[in-house]
C-alpha cells in the first residue's frame, strides 16, 4: 500500500495523509490565535499554505507526517496529529493540533493512540515524544492519558529556539505493555 492510500480508523476518527481539500481547515487552525497558540502561533493564510505544503511534502519525501484528522460523524477536517520529526527536532514526535470546536472530546488522545501504534509498528520507532509548552495543561493531560511522562526540558530548532518546551514521552515497550 502506498502512503497516499493510508487510512487509519478509530471509533470516531479517520486519520489519513494530507489532501488538497484539507487546506481550508488548516488555514482556520493556523489563523486563529487560540487554536494555534501552542503550535507556532497565528499565521496569515499565505504562511499557513507554506506549512500545509511542508506537511504534504513530508509525506512525499519521508513517507510519514502528521495525519489529517477527519471526524467520522460529520466528515469534517478537525485537525492534524501524528508522527513528526523535522530537521533538528528533539526526537520522534507524535503531536497534535485540533480546531477549538474539537477540544475536550477526547479526539487528541484517541487519534494520538492510533498514530503512536502506527509509528511503532510501521516506522520502527523505539521512542515517542511530545513537545509541550510548560503553560499548556490540556496537552500535558493528553500526554498523561497516553501514558507518557515528563522526560526533560527541551528546545526546538529555529525559528522556535526561544520557546521553552517540555519533552514528554515513552518507549515502545512501555507503550505496548500498557496497550495489552
Amino acid at each position: 500500500m502506498s502512503w497516499q492510500d493510508l487510512r487509519i480508523e478509530t471509533d470516531r476518527l479517520i486519520l489519513r495523509p494530507t489532501r488538497p481539500e484539507d487546506f481550508e481547515g488548516w488555514a482556520q487552525l493556523m489563523g486563529d490565535g487560540e487554536n494555534s497558540h501552542h503550535i507556532g502561533g497565528p499565521q496569515p493564510r499565505a504562511v499557513a499554505w507554506r506549512g500545509f505544503l511542508a506537511m504534504a511534502g513530508a509525506w512525499a519525501i519521508q513517507g510519514y507526517a502528521m495525519f489529517s484528522v477527519i471526524e467520522k460523524a460529520s466528515g469534517r477536517w478537525i485537525g492534524r496529529l501524528g508522527p513528526w520529526q523535522p530537521e533538528g527536532w528533539p526526537g520522534t514526535e507524535v503531536g497534535w493540533g485540533l480546531l477549538r470546536e474539537a477540544w475536550g472530546k477526547g479526539y487528541a488522545t484517541e487519534g494520538a493512540s492510533a498514530a503512536i501504534d502506527w509509528a511503532f509498528d510501521h516506522l520502527g520507532w523505539t521512542e515517542v515524544i511530545h513537545t509541550i509548552a510548560p503553560d499548556n495543561p490540556a496537552s500535558q493531560e493528553v500526554a498523561r492519558r497516553l501514558g507518557s511522562c515528563l522526560l526533560r526540558p527541551g528546545r526546538l530548532p529555529e525559528p522556535f529556539q526561544d520557546l521553552a518546551v517540555d519533552v514528554w514521552g515513552q518507549g515502545r515497550e512501555a507503550w505496548r505493555a500498557r496497550r495489552t
